[in-house]
This record gives C-alpha cells, sequence and structure tokens, in this order.
C-alpha cells in the first residue's frame, strides 16, 4: 500500500503517501498552511508536525491561531531558556520547566544566586540558540536508556523512577539540550519571536519545603513583538492597581509580620469600605426574603467530625486542644475554616416544616484556613477572611429556582461593579462523598438552572467540593485578567450527617437540600479585585472618603468646619482640609486619595452659601449648593 487516507477536519477524505507526516498532510493542502504549521492533532491528540499519521486517522493542523498554540509555544521557549542556562552554567541541575499562565517557567540548579544581569545573558543566548533555527527532535526511549541519558540530573532521574513500568518515555532535543518531555514543541526554535525573561524567584521542588530550593527563572513569549510590547503594557498598568500598593497610599489595609502572615488589618478607610459592601449586601439580601445568623469562630472537632472537614480538610484547619479540667482529657477544636455547620446548627435547633422552606440564611461570617506561606498573595489569597455566605435549605424541586434566583444576585452585583463574567459547573472530584444519583440530580440541576437563566457556562471536570458539585463565577477585570470569584454549591451530603429534615405536607419526615453561595466570595479577595478593577477609584457610594472640603485660605475654615457637619447630617463622608498647603497641593493630595468629589469654598461660596464642586475625573464641575450635593451624592447609591 503505497498511500493512506487521512479525514480533515471539514469532514474530507485526503489521500497521503505512507509515513506521511502532519507537516507532509500541511503541504499537501498548500504552501500557506505548511508554512504556518506549529503541531497537528491526531484524532483529538496533539502531535509534532514530524510525527507519522496513520491509515484512517482525523487530522488537524495546528496554527498559531489555534488556543493550544501559545502554550506549545511557551513550553518550547522553556527548553530555549535551560540550554541557554546549560551552555552558560556547566553542571546546572534541571528540574521541571512548563508553560503557565502568559508564560512559562523552569527550576534550576546551579551553584549561585542568579541576577539580573545574569538574566540579560541568558536572554542574549537564547537570541543565539532561536537564530539557529535549531529542530526540537523527539525520540522513545526505554527506562534503561533514560537513566543514561539523565545522568548527573537527580530531579530527572527521579521522575522518571515514578514512571509506571511500560510507560513509553520521551526525550526532546533541540542543540545540545536534551530533556524529559511529553511534547509537543514547535518544529524550530526558530518559531520563537517574541520574549522575555521576567524575574528570578526561589521554589522548593515539587513543591515541598522540605526538599531543596531551586531557582525558578520565569518568561514569556508571543508569536510577535505587538503581543509582548501589549503584555508588557498589561504588567506595567497591573504594577500600578496592585490593591497592596494601594491600599498603603490609600491608608485602607496593611499586613504585619507581628500578626501573622495572611493576616490583614483594616484601617478607618478600609473598615469602612468592608462596613458599606456589607450593609448594601444586607439590605439586598433581606429583600429577597434572606435573614441573618451569626455562628461561632470555633466549634469542637465533633463538629468537624460530623461534617467531614476533619477527614477531607484537616491540613487546610487551625485545630487546638482546650483543657477541660483536672481529671479529663483535652479536646480538640479547631478555628472554623467553613462557615456552613453554623447554619445546619441553627437550622436543626427546631422541628422545621415544608412551610419553613426554602429557609435562606446569611451570615458575614470570618473564617481562617492554614493556607501555605508561598500562596499567601496581599487580600486575594489571605489566611483570615470573611465570606458572604448564605445557605438554602430546600425540597429537590426548588434547587433550580433558587439556583436562579442566586444568579439574579451575581448579575446584580457584577452589574454594579460593571464586570464582565461567565459561569463554570465543576464536577465530582476523585475524592468526594455521597451517592452517583445525588451527584447526578445536583450536577444536572446546575446546569439547568444556568441554561434556563441563559447564563453559557464550560465544565470543569472533577473540581467540585468533596461534598457536591459547583457554580464558579469567573469576573474579567478593567485590565483583561480574570478572577474567579463568586460559587454556588449543592450540597446533599451535610444535611445528612448531621440528621436534619422536615415535615412534609403528607406528615412523613424528609431531609432537604443544602445550597451554599457566596456572591463576594471572600470579602478581602473581591475588595482587592475592585481596587485593581478601579485603580482605587471607588464609585462615590463606596469611597471611604466622598468629598474632602478645601478652604482657599485659613479664615474660610470655620465655615469649611460647618459645611463637613451639614454633609454628615445628610449622610456624606467628608473630610475638610485644614492644613496649611496651597489649594492645588491640597487638590493634588484628594486625587491621589482618589477622592471623588473636591468642594471649594472661599469668599463667594460662603456669601452664597454654595460649594465649588470639582469631580475626580471630569474636574470642575460648577458651583452648588450645600443640600443640592449632597441629594447628588445620595443619587449616586445603587
Amino acid at each position: 500500500m503505497s498511500e493512506i487516507s487521512i479525514t480533515l477536519p471539514d469532514g474530507s477524505v485526503k489521500s497521503v503517501p505512507v509515513d506521511a507526516t502532519v507537516a507532509d498532510v500541511a503541504a499537501s493542502i498548500g504552501p500557506r498552511l505548511a508554512a504556518a504549521a506549529i503541531a497537528g492533532r491526531v484524532d483529538g491528540r496533539l502531535v509534532d508536525t514530524a510525527a507519522v499519521v496513520s491509515d484512517g486517522a482525523a487530522v488537524a493542523i495546528v496554527t498559531e491561531r489555534d488556543p493550544e498554540a501559545l502554550e506549545l509555544l511557551r513550553h518550547s521557549a522553556a527548553h530555549v531558556m535551560a540550554e541557554a542556562v546549560m551552555q552558560l552554567f556547566p553542571g546546572a541541575r534541571f528540574g521541571i520547566g512548563p508553560a503557565i499562565e502568559d508564560g512559562f517557567y523552569y527550576d534550576i540548579e546551579v551553584d549561585r544566586t542568579l541576577t539580573p544581569e545574569d538574566l540579560g545573558a541568558i536572554e542574549e543566548r537564547m537570541h543565539g540558540i532561536i537564530a539557529e533555527e535549531q529542530p526540537f527532535s523527539r525520540r522513545a526511549i526505554d527506562r534503561t536508556e533514560a537513566l543514561r541519558v539523565f545522568e548527573g540530573q537527580p530531579y530527572k532521574l527521579e521522575l522518571i523512577g515514578e514512571l509506571p513500568e511500560g510507560e513509553v518515555i520521551s526525550a526532546y532535543t533541540s542543540g545540545v539540550f536534551t530533556d524529559l518531555c511529553r511534547g509537543p514543541h514547535v518544529p524550530h526554535t526558530g518559531w520563537i519571536k517574541a520574549f522575555k525573561l521576567m524575574k528570578v524567584a526561589g521554589a522548593y521542588w515539587r513543591g515541598d519545603s522540605d526538599r531543596p530550593m531551586l531557582q525558578r527563572i520565569y518568561g514569556t513569549a508571543w508569536f510577535g513583538q505587538k503581543d509582548l510590547d501589549a503584555y508588557l503594557t498589561r504588567l506595567e498598568e497591573a504594577e500600578k492597581r496592585d490593591h497592596r500598593k494601594l491600599g498603603r497610599e490609600m491608608d485602607l489595609f496593611h499586613f504585619d509580620e507581628l500578626a501573622g502572615s495572611g493576616l490583614v488589618l483594616y484601617h478607618p478607610k478600609g473598615a469602612r469600605v468592608f462596613h458599606e459592601l456589607v450593609e448594601w449586601l444586607s439590605a439586598d439580601l433581606y429583600e429577597r426574603g434572606y435573614v441573618e445568623i451569626r455562628t461561632p469562630h470555633i466549634y469542637k472537632a465533633d463538629v468537624w467530625k460530623t461534617s467531614g472537614h476533619w477527614d477531607y480538610y484537616q491540613d487546610n484547619m487551625f485545630p487546638f486542644q482546650i483543657d477541660e479540667g483536672e481529671g479529663r482529657e483535652p479536646t480538640d477544636y479547631a478555628v472554623k475554616p467553613m462557615n456552613c455547620p453554623g447554619a445546619l446548627l441553627v437550622y436543626r435547633d427546631s422541628v422545621r416544616s415544608y412551610r419553613d422552606l426554602p429557609m435562606r440564611l446569611f451570615e458575614f461570617g470570618t473564617v481562617y484556613r492554614n493556607e501555605r506561606s508561598g500562596v499567601v498573595h496581599g487580600l486575594m489569597r489571605a489566611r483570615g477572611f470573611t465570606q458572604d455566605d448564605a445557605h438554602i435549605f430546600c425540597t429537590g424541586e426548588q434547587i433550580i429556582p433558587e439556583v436562579k434566583a442566586m444568579l439574579d444576585i451575581v448579575k446584580y452585583i457584577m452589574d454594579t461593579f460593571d464586570f464582565e463574567y461567565s459561569a463554570e459547573v465543576s464536577t465530582r472530584p476523585e475524592k468526594s462523598v455521597g451517592r452517583d444519583e445525588d451527584w447526578d440530580l445536583a450536577t444536572r440541576a446546575l446546569m439547568t438552572a444556568l441554561d434556563e437563566w441563559g447564563l453559557p457556562y464550560q465544565i470543569n471536570e472533577g473540581d467540585g467540593a468533596f461534598y457536591g458539585p459547583k457554580i464558579d463565577i469567573k469576573v474579567k477585570d478593567a485590565i483583561g485578567r480574570i478572577w474567579q470569584l463568586s460559587t454556588i454549591q449543592v450540597d446533599f451530603n451535610n444535611p445528612e450527617r448531621f440528621g436534619i429534615t422536615y415535615r412534609t405536607a403528607e406528615n412523613t419526615e424528609e431531609q432537604p437540600f443544602m445550597l451554599h453561595r457566596a456572591i463576594f466570595g471572600s470579602m478581602e479577595r473581591f475588595l482587592g479585585i475592585l481596587i485593581e478593577h478601579t485603580a482605587g477609584a471607588f464609585p462615590t457610594w463606596l469611597a471611604p472618603v466622598q468629598a474632602v472640603v478645601i478652604p482657599i485660605a485659613d479664615r474660610h475654615l470655620e465655615h469649611c468646619e460647618g459645611v463637613r457637619a451639614r454633609l454628615a447630617k445628610a449622610g456624606v463622608r467628608a473630610e475638610v482640609y485644614a492644613e496649611n498647603e496651597p489649594m492645588r497641593v491640597k487638590i493634588a493630595k484628594a486625587q491621589q486619595q482618589k477622592v471623588p468629589y473636591m468642594l471649594v469654598v472661599g469668599d463667594k461660596e460662603i456669601e452664597a452659601d454654595t460649594v465649588g464642586v470639582r469631580e475626580r475625573t471630569a474636574g470642575d464641575i460648577g458651583a452648588m449648593g450645600v443640600d443640592e450635593f449632597a441629594a447628588r451624592v445620595a443619587a449616586e447609591r445603587p
């Protein structure tokens, strides 16, 4: 047989020579596609352009337009970086070098700490490797050969030792560098058109603090310089918007090592923003039929054993013991990592009827989780944080309408803060509890609710909670970054574990479903995202200081204090800038603090009982009476 048949994405069947590669298939379609081919997809699996296709295979050509293309490029760039390091630092020992979001990294062990100057030298050597257009060549090797090839590379040998017996081991070579790698890669190094090495950081091998500390070199790679420049511009903008930096500059909060990692200390202004968010959402929830509860920060271990957290989540908890007195064994307790057990205990304190359902309990509850120090990141990943939790107890028939009602809240909040958002349904994880039929019912209910509500969603296989599937809401901020925010979960496990029931209309006892939902998610995380989304310029209703009153001269100061008092009585949060500074300096300070309004007061304003209003973005918008201005501020509240 001199030819074989393959099927193309449009369904057409094409004959190609026996032993034809993906590159040959692309060339047989046309020279432009041959030049654009990065890799192939054969029967759904990504392969190199040098991979041979088989008779009857479904073959697609991957170009830089494909979603997988950037990941292939970045993985290839990681190999080029490793080759450059090998040339510059003979004896370097290599860990892993994957592609990641927006870039790549490689964990490397060398005999000295790398400097920014070293990154420049590595970049220069990479440019030389790229100019040589070195091909990425794959070969399959057995375990014995793999151990020989990677002799002297302890981290590679460890990875080889963990591979199952009989598994095909593949190695890729480009230039003088050979790596243990599944691939695929771009055809040659010349495809890497635009890249930059970003930084060096420490990283424990396999993320284990008991293992050696390696040096992790981060980089980014793109198909063109224009894309790289746009990415670097986004990074610059993100740095300006960093919530940790703005939190300090705006006097909102700080972290103190004396207090402990990941524990936020809110200053008066930050606490005011937090308070306004809580008050605003609480008022909305009461209108929607929710009622508020308050529950303890610690529970006996019996609660966590009943809920399943003791077995499934203990590594993330802060357990401790309390001495119960002479002659008694100490009792295990834990600080709560979740609010849900409190809602269950409130529910089961009374006999419940079907007439009580759905019962919607909400709580702004502070929880504590033992996050590893390496992942703690400002407000975005804290060890202590408050959740806008709610737990809804309902019948099976009520799940879909209740989830749709939660999606209404999601829309209200996202629209208020001008977030684009999308949904993801996470299904049963490997480590989980419950019956298959309950998982199926709950997962279908979430999907049906999304379908009926009209919100498109992706499926995230195996990423549900251990007790049930969930909907995750992801938002896009002002500079295009995606953040995971809201969560809606179905729980059929804890109602059974805590033995809660309701009496039906037929006077029988049934077990309710429990829905968990947090729309802000973590209040801290939401606040961090909001700071970066707005660059600290909160909407007027949420700003800790809504207006500053600026006297033109010291003789106007007493009147300014009277204006501030009148505004406070009308519900406007205002301050007087009384410092002996020029007015332009005071205006600049207000702008730096992102204050929505500056109210200038001089002789003319005192005589007319007005204030000269300056808005932080629009500039001077004219004179207003104090009451008129207060009404304007009140009208901006959602």
